[in-house]
C-alpha cells in the first residue's frame, strides 16, 4: 500500500513572557504561552507515495468519462477522524467552492461518494474509482488545509505536478538519491494516459511534492530547473491558482461555486458598476483615478510586496470626495444584480479602504434586495459603516451579508460635519458566498516592527466575540526573525452563561495572501481545536473560565478583564516566508482568525449555517429611514 508519511514534532508546552508593546493597551500581568508547536512546514519530507491505484488502472492520470465526479461530491466524514480534521476538511471545502467549479454535499444515498477516514497515514485514491464509499485517508499529522486539499485533487483526478510528461523541460530526478524500491513512483504519465490542458508547468502547485521526496538521505530527490524554485516546491498552504485553472478544464466549466464578484479597477473602469444619481443629494459622484492629493499616493493593487516590484502599469482605484459641500452630501455606488446560490445564503464582502477625509464622514454599506423578478426598486439595509480617524495606510474591511434573494451592494459616502481634504477611497473588492473571518488584525509596517521591537513583543486584537459569546482576543508575538500568532481566552459580558470550559471550538490561524482576486490567493492558516486534554501545569483546563482562574490583563471601560493562557503557534510565520506572495503588501500584514464551535461534527457531517450578526452603528448622522433612495426602495 502506497502512502504519504510526515515527520512531524511532538506538542510542547512552553512557558515564556511577552513584552506589550507601547503603542496597545498594556496589561497588568504577562500571560502564559501554551505553544501547540507544531512544524507543518512540509516542504522538504513530503514523500510522493500518497496515491493508491486500482487493479488494471496503472498509473493514468483522469481523462474524462465515468473516472470523474458529478458535482457536487457526495462525502462522509467518518468518526475515526479527529474534530479539528472533520473542521479542515470542511474549509477546504469552502477554497475549492471560491476557486472551482467543484461543490461538495453530505451524502444522501448516492453509490459513489468521497468517505473521509483516518485509515493510518495519508492517501487517496486517484478520480472517481470505487462505489460504496472511496477512502480518502487523513491521520491528524496531516490534518491541515493544504494536505486536504491535495489529497481531495487526487480523488478529483491528479497526479503529482512532476509526473507531468513534459516535466524533463522543468525538473530533474536524481535516481541516486530515490530510496531503493521507489523509483516507479517518479515514472511520468505519458501522453497518451494524460493532458496538461496546456497549463503551465507550476512549480507552485499543492500537487508538486518536495524537493526531498523519498530521498535515501544522499540527497534531494527533485532539482528544479529553476534554482529560484528549488525551495518552494511542495508548498502545502493552499491549491494554487494553476491547480484551479486545470481543476476547470478538467471538468469542462468556467465559473465558480462561491465568488460572486471581483473589481481591481485594472483596467481604469468600474466593473459595470453604476452611481445612483437618485440617491444622491448634490453632485458628488465616484470616480476613477490613480491618486489622491491627500492619499492614497497609489492604487492597493500595485502596492510592493514580497514576490513582486511596484509595477510599470498604472493602477487605478475608485474615491469619493468629501472636500467640498454640505453635511449630509452623499455619492452612491452600486454593483450589478447578483444571484444567491448557495444553501446557506452568507455571503461576505471584503475590500480595501483608504479615508483621507475628516473623522465624523462615513462610508456606509447597504444591500438592495429584490422580493422577485416584479420587484424593480428593492429595498435597502444597511449592512456596515466605516468612520472615524483618518487612515495612513489602505485597510482591509470585511462585511457580512445575508440577502436571500437578488441583491446589490451598495457604497455610499457621506459627508460628515467638520473640514475634510480628502475623501474615501475603495479598490480590489471581492464578494463570496462564504462567511467572513471572525476577527481581521492589520500590522502595518511589519518588517520594521520586527527588527526593531524587543523580542517577545506583543501585538492586540480588541477583545472579541465568539457566536456563543466567550470573549477572546488575538495575539501577535514578534521575534525578530520570525512571529507567532495567539488567542487568549478572556472574561466577558456572559460568563456567567456560559458552558464552562470552553471546549470543541476550532481556532483557525490565517495569515493573508493579499493577492488582489481571492480565487488566487494562496493564503497559509493552521487550525486547532479547543479539547479537555489542554491542561495546565495544576491541572485545570486550560480553557476554563479566566475570571476564576486567570489574572487581570488590562482594563476596559473601569472593567478589570481577566486572561486565560494563550494558546497558538510561536513558530507561526518566518521572515522568509513573509517575504513572499503578498503576504507583506506596501508593508502591512494582514492576519484573520475564526472561532467556530465544530461540536455539530462529533455525529455529524456539516456545520450549521452562519447568522450574521446585527450591526452596531455608532454614528447616525441622519435618518436612515428618510432620503431619496428610501422614497425609491
Amino acid at each position: 500500500m502506497l502512502r504519504l508519511t510526515k515527520k512531524m514534532q511532538d506538542s510542547i508546552f512552553l512557558v515564556v513572557c511577552l513584552v506589550v508593546s507601547s503603542t496597545l493597551a498594556e496589561s497588568t500581568q504577562k500571560s502564559d504561552i501554551n505553544d501547540i508547536g507544531m512544524d507543518r512546514n512540509t516542504t522538504n519530507d513530503l514523500l510522493v507515495d500518497d496515491t493508491l491505484q486500482k487493479p488494471n488502472t496503472g498509473r493514468s492520470t483522469i481523462l474524462g468519462g465515468n473516472a470523474l465526479w458529478k458535482s457536487p461530491v457526495p462525502y462522509v466524514l467518518d468518526k475515526s477522524l479527529d474534530l479539528n480534521t472533520k473542521g479542515v476538511i470542511l474549509r477546504a471545502f469552502d477554497q475549492f467552492r471560491v476557486k472551482s467549479c467543484i461543490d461538495f454535499k453530505p451524502r444522501d444515498t448516492e453509490e459513489y461518494y468521497l468517505s473521509f477516514k483516518n485509515l493510518a497515514g495519508c492517501w487517496s485514491y486517484v478520480g472517481r474509482v470505487d462505489p460504496n464509499g472511496q477512502n480518502v485517508s487523513i491521520s491528524a499529522d496531516c490534518g491541515y488545509i493544504g494536505e486536504v486539499e491535495h489529497m481531495i485533487l487526487h480523488a478529483l483526478g491528479f497526479h503529482h505536478e512532476e509526473l507531468r510528461y513534459d516535466r524533463d523541460d522543468y525538473v530533474q530526478i536524481d535516481f541516486d538519491n530515490v530510496l531503493a524500491g521507489k523509483e516507479n513512483d517518479f515514472s511520468k504519465v505519458g501522453k497518451n494516459l494524460s493532458s496538461t490542458h496546456d497549463v503551465p508547468y507550476d512549480y507552485l502547485s499543492v500537487m508538486h511534492s518536495g524537493k526531498n521526496a523519498l530521498t535515501n538521505g544522499n540527497g534531494s530527490t527533485i532539482i528544479t530547473k529553476d534554482p529560484k524554485f528549488q525551495d518552494v516546491i511542495g508548498q502545502r498552504m493552499e491549491m494554487s491558482s494553476h491547480d484551479a485553472e486545470e481543476l476547470n478544464l478538467l471538468y469542462k466549466c468556467n465559473s465558480t461555486i462561491a465568488s460572486m464578484f471581483f473589481c481591481d479597477f485594472s483596467n481604469g473602469m468600474m466593473c459595470q458598476m453604476s452611481e445612483i444619481s437618485s440617491c444622491a443629494q448634490s453632485d458628488k459622484k465616484w470616480e476613477v483615478v490613480t491618486q489622491v492629493s491627500r492619499g492614497p499616493s497609489s492604487d492597493h493593487t500595485s502596492l510592493p510586496a514580497g514576490n513582486k516590484d511596484n509595477g510599470q502599469e498604472t493602477g487605478y482605484f475608485i474615491h469619493a470626495s468629501t472636500a467640498s459641500g454640505q453635511k449630509g452630501d452623499s455619492a452612491w455606488l452600486e454593483t450589478q444584480i447578483m444571484t444567491t446560490k448557495r444553501e446557506c445564503k452568507v455571503q461576505c464582502l471584503q475590500f480595501y479602504y483608504f479615508h483621507s477625509g475628516n473623522e465624523l464622514d462615513e462610508l456606509n454599506i447597504w444591500i438592495r434586495e429584490f422580493q422577485d423578478e416584479h420587484d424593480t426598486k428593492g429595498t435597502l439595509r444597511l449592512m456596515g459603516q466605516i468612520t472615524g480617524l483618518p487612515t495612513s495606510h489602505w485597510k482591509l474591511h470585511h462585511v457580512s451579508l445575508n440577502a436571500t434573494k437578488n441583491f446589490q451592494v451598495v457604497f455610499e459616502v457621506q459627508k460628515g460635519a467638520g473640514n475634510s481634504a480628502g475623501g474615501f477611497s475603495i479598490d480590489d473588492i471581492n464578494l463570496s458566498e462564504t462567511e467572513c473571518p471572525h476577527v481581521t488584525l492589520q500590522i502595518d509596517n511589519l518588517e520594521r516592527l520586527l527588527s526593531i521591537s524587543n523580542i517577545g513583543t506583543a501585538i492586540y486584537s480588541p477583545r472579541q466575540y465568539s457566536k456563543e459569546g466567550y470573549a477572546y482576543r488575538i495575539v501577535i508575538g514578534l521575534y525578530q526573525t520570525f512571529l507567532g500568532m495567539y488567542v487568549e481566552i478572556l472574561s466577558g459580558d456572559n460568563d456567567d452563561q456560559l458552558k464552562w470550559p470552553c471546549l470543541q471550538k476550532q481556532a483557525t490561524f490565517q495569515m493573508l495572501d493579499q493577492t488582489p482576486n481571492m480565487k488566487m490567493q494562496m493564503s497559509k492558516q493552521w487550525s486547532e481545536v479547543t479539547q479537555e486534554t489542554h491542561k495546565l501545569s495544576n491541572g485545570i483546563s486550560a480553557w476554563a473560565n479566566p475570571r476564576k482562574n486567570g489574572s487581570i490583563v488590562f482594563h476596559e471601560n473601569d472593567e478589570a478583564v481577566y486572561g486565560g493562557i494563550i494558546f497558538g503557534y510561536k513558530y507561526f510565520a518566518f521572515l522568509e516566508e513573509l517575504q513572499t506572495r503578498e503576504f507583506v503588501k506596501g508593508g502591512s500584514a494582514i492576519f484573520m482568525f475564526s472561532f467556530e464551535d465544530v461540536t455539530p461534527l462529533v455525529n455529524g457531517n456539516s456545520l450549521p449555517c452562519p447568522q450574521v450578526r446585527p450591526m452596531n452603528i455608532t454614528a447616525r448622522s441622519r435618518n436612515w429611514d428618510e432620503g431619496p433612495c428610501f422614497l425609491t426602495g
